[in-house]
């Protein structure tokens, strides 16, 4: 089976139902540490970095990734670190695309 981070993001039809907990649960443990999961509809994962130029630099790289697949997380940029959000809105919490993003990430 192909690596999350090897996968593209896919266009979800309406209606697509959010992942059930025990999907979410398989797919987070796809992903190296440190990714929590807020109650079943989001992702998140804070990097840190010794400066803020550093955080920004890997806050652009996240965004170009981001347009390519289309799909987009909410950042914060903080001095040391960035916070890292996924959810996907048209199905009113998480879907495999969170995971896909999250493992590209890691990869950057």
């Amino acid at each position: 089976m192909t690596e999350l981070k090897d996968r593209n993001c896919t266009p979800l039809k309406a209606g697509t139902p959010a992942l059930k907990e025990q999907e979410i649960i398989d797919l987070l443990e796809k992903l190296p540490q440190g990714w929590e999961v807020l109650e079943n509809r989001k992702i998140r994962k804070t990097f840190s970095f010794p400066n803020f130029k550093e955080g920004m630099a890997f806050a652009q790289e996240i965004a170009l990734l981001a347009e390519a697949e289309d799909h987009h997380p909410d950042l914060c940029i903080q001095y040391t670190g960035v916070d890292v959000e996924f959810s996907t809105h048209s199905v009113g919490g998480l879907s495999e695309n969170d995971f896909i993003m999250a493992a590209k990430i890691e990869a950057l």
